[in-house]
């Protein structure tokens, strides 16, 4: 590593400055940052030194999806390979035989469940982050100044947050919306007001409802003479609730199931066990505010809990309680992931408290009182982006007003 640190060194004067590459020093520096840890520090006394910067706090924000990342495509080959086993079963042939050779494993193996599922969420995240890195580079380029790793953090959560048969050309689309428009056109990374990943996820949902439905999941199959369809949509924990309330609910699935993640779902979002290892990471490193956190889960448990006893003859989501509302859908994946999102989120403490409050609200009524859309967290979470800035505003001006008080 001394050999390449010393070429890198020996160049950089090329891009700096007025070297004869300057314009492409967003792409060196990104590469350099790639490698090796930054050496720029800051020097100016108004500066908090500190040994986390924008790097490290983005590298472990993607290390922490990485439990949610790995399950999410073994549970998609899971479900994926038992409907398939189940159509073998039902029609002659020799599948087993031909399951090996596809994944080279035995087909109710664990590294056979993830190859499978592997194999529909990897085209996804490399077309996201090739096409999210480049905007993020184009820019970078035009006004001269550093690739941002923020980024890297939206493409990952994005991907997760999609449905595996996504075709490549909406995935490109949504982060192109969610990049440029939820981030660029306001000035870049700290600037953005909605988070990028969300505005991408819900400019899809929007302009592809029947693809990106909020209800309904799609499970692999292979075509194989007219006999296995190459894939179905079975509803999700959400879906069954929304059509049969826990009744229906309770015949798919136990609560244990939803927990672990033994659910259908976006690749992300299914085991509350997965995504709580990367909340315990965000949490440890201070990444993550435990005051949003909290006040999410303070929101949704009142906010379920009073419909659940105000009831309804023609709704069943009512009935749904606050502990089933936590681990099914997106709620405990949008909690951890996006809700926490320091730039479009509270910034005060006080105010993080009741910007968790009312995405915990919001959550439930879109769930719940909202017929047409059983899913609710990626509404709840922009809705409470868009009033960061007056929660904010409020809480200081709160404090501003006690402090004039205490002083007269």
């Amino acid at each position: 590593m001394k050999f390449l640190r010393n070429y890198i060194d020996d160049v950089k004067p090329n891009f700096i400055g007025e070297g004869k590459y300057a314009k492409w020093f967003p792409l060196f520096d990104a590469f350099e940052n790639l490698v090796f840890s930054t050496q720029t520090k800051t020097s100016n006394p108004i500066h908090v030194r500190d040994a986390v910067d924008i790097q490290k706090v983005m590298v472990t924000v993607w290390l922490a999806t990485f439990p949610a990342m790995f399950f999410g495509m073994y549970n998609l080959g899971a479900h994926s390979l038992e409907y398939l086993e189940g159509i073998n079963q039902a029609n002659t042939g020799d599948w087993h035989h031909f399951i090996i050779n596809m994944v080279g494993y035995d087909s109710t193996s664990f590294f056979a469940k993830l190859w499978f599922g592997a194999a529909y969420f990897i085209p996804i995240y490399a077309t996201v982050f090739i096409v999210g890195i480049g905007w993020e580079a184009l820019f970078a380029i035009i006004r001269r100044h550093e690739i941002n790793e923020g980024a890297f953090v939206s493409t990952v959560l994005f991907s997760l947050s999609c449905p595996p048969d996504l075709p490549l050309w909406q995935a490109a689309l949504g982060i192109t919306f969610g990049l440029v428009i939820g981030k660029e056109i306001f000035g870049g990374t700290g600037k953005n007001f909605l988070n990028p990943a969300l505005t991408g996820r819900a400019f899809l949902y929007f302009a592809y409802p029947s693809q990106i439905s909020g209800d309904k999941v799609w499970i692999a199959g292979l075509a194989d003479n007219n006999i296995i369809p190459e894939g179905y949509s079975g509803a999700t924990a959400l879906g069954v609730a929304a059509e049969s309330g826990m009744a229906g609910i309770y015949e798919r699935f136990s609560w244990w199931d939803a927990f672990f993640g033994y659910i259908p779902g976006s690749v992300g979002e299914t085991s509350i066990i997965a995504i709580g290892i990367g909340l315990i990471i965000l949490l440890v490193t201070k990444v993550a505010s435990y005051r949003i956190i909290l006040g999410t889960l303070f929101g949704m448990i009142l906010m379920s809990s009073i419909l659940n006893l105000v009831g309804s003859e023609t709704n069943p989501m009512f009935y749904v309680p606050w502990y089933w509302h936590a681990v099914i859908g997106s709620f405990a994946f949008g909690l951890v992931f996006m809700a926490t999102e320091p730039v479009s989120g509270s910034g005060t403490n006080s105010g993080r408290w009741i910007y968790g409050f009312v995405i915990g609200i919001t959550v439930i009524l879109i769930r719940v009182v909202n017929p047409a859309f059983p899913e609710g967290m990626m509404l709840a979470i922009l809705f409470a982006n868009l009033l960061a800035p007056v929660i904010d505003h409020m809480v200081v001006m709160s404090n501003i007003k006690r402090r004039k008080a205490l002083t007269t």
